[in-house]
């Protein structure tokens, strides 16, 4: 009978143990990382993650949020769009995070918005430009960085300062590089400039001979490049090899010029690339002070520099999510998909402030962060000179 009793007690106990769990977990407010951490966008991924874990730290040493430390869910989403939306489901049913960060590449955002949706929880998208994200009707998702049309809105100016006449295009053929196409287009050809031949390539193709062939054969001064830096590396070594000698400008500001250098070398001199975020030169930065906590934690972790023009997208994603949190007053989906529309804070990239983009009364939330144009000369990364 003693027996019996003790080992009633000791089920008891060890259910009360159980019941405790949850209760420890509800002692943090959880945020749901989605990003490509295998795959072809493996590296990108990464790096926004590690940048992603400085905010949380940076957060958690100063108190939290709402007298909670945040925790990081962070997923893989295997640079693959199902893989993606399953992600996100998990990070939703399973995990319970009211918020979430991703996906890093539009088709994996684009597969992940139906789950936003379905579930109501309000996503920040860091990376992701294309222009269906914010113009679909999807009230859950809140972009700080740049459409493909607003990246072409900046580079406008600078086109005829470039003289510019004839571009063509070779793209990653997803929806981030089919929409650069489209909106680099239709800017080019409205500033007089003459659109040519817009090639594609498969996200992990390796020999792009046959597209750059034809590219070699075209009158255009420039080509337009989509793609993320490992391809980029191999397109700039196979048109030095081919001796395809055109203007490069690269978009989607997600190539990680500093690898490139070390990459590719030579076959990178001269190219042009438009970013968000101008780690070279911290003073020119919107928020100097904070460019150089953010570098200096980054190369205290041992990351390498070039990380830096992805990484600071987690870094200013979860600061953006932090400040939406706080402004809710509760770690609820609903709560913080209202107070977005009331975050104002200086990113490192410029200003972060959600505007209404989408149909009427299903708007999506766009920022206007700052698009620059730099150029490699002699291996070395500064802003080009117009």
């Amino acid at each position: 009978m003693a027996m019996s009793t003790f080992r009633i007690a000791s089920i008891a106990a060890l259910a009360l143990g159980l019941a405790a769990a949850p209760a420890f977990a509800a002692d943090t407010i959880k945020i749901g990382v989605n990003e490509p951490l295998t795959g072809p966008f493996a590296a990108s991924g990464a790096y926004v993650v590690n940048g992603a874990r400085i905010a949380a730290d940076e957060i958690n040493a100063k108190g939290g949020v709402l007298g909670k430390k945040i925790e990081l869910v962070i997923e893989d989403n295997k640079s693959n769009p199902t893989e993606a939306a399953a992600v996100a489901e998990k990070l939703i049913t399973s995990d319970e995070t009211p918020v979430m960060m991703g996906a890093w590449g539009s088709s994996l955002t684009l597969a992940v918005m139906p789950k936003l949706e379905e579930y109501e929880v309000p996503m920040l998208v860091e990376t992701s430009s294309s222009g269906k994200i914010t113009t679909s009707g999807n009230p859950f998702v809140f972009r700080i960085s740049p459409p493909s049309a607003l990246e072409a809105e900046a580079f406008a100016p600078m086109v005829p300062k470039l003289g510019m006449k004839k571009a063509d295009f070779l793209v990653i053929n997803n929806d981030w590089g089919r929409g650069a196409a489209a909106d680099f287009g239709k800017m080019l050809k409205a500033g007089g400039v003459e659109v040519g031949l817009v090639e594609t390539m498969d996200a992990g193709a390796q020999d792009m001979s046959a597209q750059l062939a034809k590219i070699k054969g075209t009158d255009a001064d420039t080509l337009m490049i989509t793609a993320a830096v490992d391809q980029l590396t191999l397109v700039f070594k196979q048109m030095a090899a081919m001796g395809v000698k055109k203007r490069v400008v690269t978009t989607g500001g997600s190539q990680n010029p500093d690898q490139i250098v070390a990459q590719a070398g030579a076959a990178a001199e001269k190219t042009l690339h438009l970013t968000t975020f101008l780690p070279w030169d911290p003073a020119k930065t919107p928020d100097p002070k904070a460019t150089e906590y953010f570098l200096a934690e980054w190369k205290k972790r041992g990351h390498p520099f070039a990380g830096a023009t992805e990484s600071f997208r987690g870094y200013d994603g979860i600061r953006t999510i932090a400040a939406a949190i706080e402004k809710a007053g509760a770690a609820e989906p609903k709560a913080i998909q209202k107070a977005f529309w009331e975050v104002k804070l200086t990113g490192l990239n410029g200003p972060i402030a959600f505007a209404k983009s989408g149909p009427e009364g299903k708007e999506s939330g766009q920022s206007k962060p700052g698009v620059y144009l730099i150029e490699i000369a002699d291996g070395q990364i500064g802003e080009a000179k117009l």
